[in-house]
């Protein structure tokens, strides 16, 4: 763990040009302690699971980097009142990680299978403050809107409107933007109280592509 924290402090000196910052909020570093990564990742993985890089989940899914972990969730500047939409569940690392930080997580992921794991994998963790569904992200979850803060944590190629209609005026979004997977960028999205969207580039970045539900025969 301290190993990866350590990791993680590092890159973010590195990047500081890019993010304006050469540090983290102290709380998203504190989150990152508390959640056990390797409680997330496959059983094969355990003994990687604090490298400072990312790794598969299964599925055709990865459990993010640290480092991009860290750096999205500081991005959103979340207080202890802050509901949260999270698209993108994955194995729920970086739900337990918003879940650290705010009131309460809303996490929307495509495929059940990773739904379930997660939404077991919380409870025996003792996170209360999750939901999780499944369904197309980028609907997002409109039952609970709005949400002071979005977090996708798949590419689209461009800012999913439903996402953009559920941020409250004054809240933020963080997402990769890109066509390809190293052609991405990281991007963090202000709303102003007035409804303007004023973005942000952050970093460049690789994520897998935040897809479509699939239909059935029925169109359901």
């Amino acid at each position: 763990m301290a190993r990866m924290i350590a990791a993680i402090e590092a890159d973010m000196r590195s990047a500081a040009a890019a993010l304006g910052k050469d540090a983290l909020d102290p709380r998203v570093l504190d989150a990152m302690r508390t959640v056990p990564r390797e409680a997330f990742v496959p059983e094969d993985r355990r003994a990687q699971a604090y490298d400072n890089a990312p790794l598969p989940i299964g599925f055709g899914q990865t459990i993010s980097q640290p480092f991009i972990v860290a750096c999205m969730t500081d991005a959103l500047a979340l207080g202890p009142e802050t509901r949260v939409l999270e698209i993108g569940t994955g194995c729920g690392y970086q739900t337990a990680v918003l879940a650290r930080l705010a009131a309460r997580v809303y996490s929307v992921e495509i495929v059940a299978e990773l739904a379930a794991g997660a939404r077991a994998r919380l409870a025996a963790l003792g996170f209360g403050n999750v939901e999780i569904r499944v369904g197309d992200g980028r609907d997002g979850w409109p039952e609970h809107a709005p949400y002071d803060a979005v977090m996708v944590t798949a590419a689209a190629r461009e800012l999913p409107v439903a996402l953009l209609d559920q941020l409250k005026p004054g809240g933020r979004m963080v997402l990769p933007l890109g066509d390809t997977l190293f052609g991405q960028t990281l991007v963090r999205i202000e709303k102003s109280p007035d409804g303007a969207v004023h973005r942000t580039k952050l970093l460049p970045v690789a994520f897998v592509p935040l897809v479509k539900a699939r239909k059935t025969k029925a169109g359901r």
